[in-house]
């Protein structure tokens, strides 16, 4: 049987004549026009309107997510900025900052190409100029301190599945994307990666996500405007209280990508695709959110395979290497495990979140420009799929495995 999968931008074409092949695709919704969904939220927010929030004289900081993130950044800024200039703020009041957390800087041509017009305004995140603006939990609070400079702070964001915070978006992109190592280390550490109801796709009851509440209400995130994506794109926009527009885009994605899986396999072929497959600590999502989500559809010997170009090998940013650094100098996942358990520096989470995955199930990486690097990472390298899938056996595809809740 024949399917496609991502790779990069483009697909890859896979053939397992000899398994018994079932796919897992999502409802998916119904896509809409980005802007016009964008204008509709800003005229229908969560809480006041924009121009309610807001004087002509203030200074505005809006932070936004970066590369890693598919979200339509230069669309969003457009219809922000406009609601500002509506309300008497000039776009040279208005600072755009990246919100990278510990992920590499983006570049100039990437910065024109996610945010056309809008490039002069922004900055990089830099995750070494920050001061502390409060605590919670005892966590001390950092962000970038341009940010804390300006009257009013605004973000946009992605609201989809995400490992801790059961779904992404809301004070995330601000709190997390535009904050210190401090609240990095206290959230993503062991303590907080091990408390009940931190899963992938649950927002009630879980403490990741109250955090990121009450740290969007500490820095004061008076606006948000996020949107949610499936497999037919773009299907919702939301703004105004960071809160309420994660649940609101949070209920539409689940109901959009929830599959009920009731077999078991001995592998899963999970999909990623750009911009997630550019190097190994995203591309280890994939993998991630299948073993560790709200159902896992493996058998005990099973494993995960997942096509992605790795074009930039483990990845650039200060988390990045972190995770390559855990990865590389261990010698096997429980060794590893074991180890972080005691902590472990803002950013490497991905490798403890990845080494709880291999103690369980193998982790097959195909069709990268860097091999050598899996192989380094407690993982197996395959030149295709069908290298990495042993005959006659029973595969589940999830083509869309980050935006895909297997229930």
């Amino acid at each position: 049987m024949g399917f496609e999968l991502p790779l990069g931008t483009e697909t890859v074409e896979c053939s397992l004549p000899s398994c018994r092949v079932t796919t897992a695709r999502p409802p998916g919704g119904e896509a809409v026009d980005v802007r016009e969904a964008a204008r509709d939220a800003l005229r229908d927010p969560h809480g006041p309107p924009l121009t309610d929030r807001i004087e002509p004289s203030d200074s505005v900081s809006i932070v936004v997510t970066d590369v890693t993130r598919a979200t339509p950044e230069d669309v969003l800024l457009d219809v922000l900025v406009a609601a500002f200039e509506r309300a008497g703020v000039d776009s040279d009041q208005i600072s755009v900052v990246i919100g990278l957390g510990l992920h590499r800087p983006m570049t100039d041509e990437e910065i024109e190409s996610a945010l056309g017009e809008h490039a002069d305004l922004a900055v990089n995140h830099d995750p070494d100029r920050t001061v502390t603006v409060g605590e919670i939990e005892g966590c001390p609070v950092e962000l970038f301190e341009p940010i804390t400079e300006t009257d009013v702070l605004c973000s946009t964001g992605m609201v989809e599945p995400h490992q801790y915070a059961g779904f992404s978006g809301g004070a995330k992109t601000a709190l997390i994307g535009a904050g210190g190592e401090s609240q990095l280390r206290y959230t993503h550490g062991p303590e907080m990666l091990a408390r009940d109801g931190v899963r992938l796709g649950r927002i009630d009851g879980n403490p990741f996500r109250e955090f990121l509440d009450s740290g969007g209400d500490l820095i004061d995130v008076e606006f948000c405007l996020n949107v949610t994506h499936g497999p037919a794109g773009i299907m919702g926009a939301s703004a105004g209280d960071h809160r309420a527009v994660v649940r609101d885009l949070a209920a539409t994605a689940r109901e959009a990508l929830s599959v009920e899986v009731t077999a078991e396999y001995d592998a899963v072929v999970a999909g990623v695709g750009a911009p997630k497959d550019a190097n190994l600590y995203q591309t280890t999502r994939g993998p991630t959110y299948i073993v560790l989500g709200a159902r896992n559809p493996l058998r005990p010997d099973g494993r995960v395979v997942v096509p992605a170009t790795l074009s930039e090998g483990a990845g650039e940013g200060r988390g990045e290497q972190r995770f390559y650094e855990r990865l590389s100098a261990a010698s096997s996942p429980e060794e590893l495990y074991q180890e972080m358990k005691d902590g472990y520096e803002p950013g490497a989470q991905r490798a403890f979140v990845l080494a709880r995955t291999l103690r369980e199930h193998d982790v097959w990486i195909t069709n990268s420009d860097t091999p050598e690097i899996v192989e380094e990472c407690l993982m197996h390298a395959a030149k295709g799929v069908e290298d990495a899938i042993e005959p006659e056996s029973d595969v589940l595809v999830v083509p869309d495995a980050l935006n895909t809740l297997l229930v």
